[in-house]
């Protein structure tokens, strides 16, 4: 299966409180104003998230009869599914091109990790 790694930020306490206490004057001076504040949603950084064209995943997504429209948050983890997917099929192939000593998947890899692995048993065939 594959493995992603995260790091994190770790913030002192002091850079903590000093964030936070930013944080709350400005929702505090909005709200004296009368004004919402307005910026980028949750979604926005999505395109910046994910290493595939979410704009061509939304296209391929909408072919299907089924969908008729697709949400930003929809499209996002359809991309995401797929880098996952074609990160463990790649890294399972690597480990049948290491075997054979080479550096570069070949189609063979590929078939090799289908054939062995019950996961990808849905894939059998249409490589040919």
């Amino acid at each position: 299966m594959a493995a992603t790694v995260v790091t994190s930020v770790v913030q002192t306490e002091h850079e903590s409180d000093r964030c936070g206490s930013e944080e709350s004057r400005g929702a505090e001076a909005a709200e004296e104003s009368g004004q919402q504040q307005t910026g980028p949603g949750p979604a926005a950084g999505h395109s910046r998230l994910s290493k595939l064209p979410l704009a061509r995943i939304k296209a391929l997504m909408k072919t299907d009869p089924d969908v008729s429209l697709a949400s930003q948050e929809s499209v996002f983890i359809i991309a995401k599914a797929t880098e996952l997917f074609v990160e463990m099929i790649a890294k399972d192939a690597l480990v049948y091109a290491q075997q054979g000593k080479r550096k570069t998947l070949q189609r063979k890899d590929l078939d090799n990790a289908i054939e062995a692995i019950d996961e990808f048993a849905f894939l059998e065939g249409t490589l040919d």
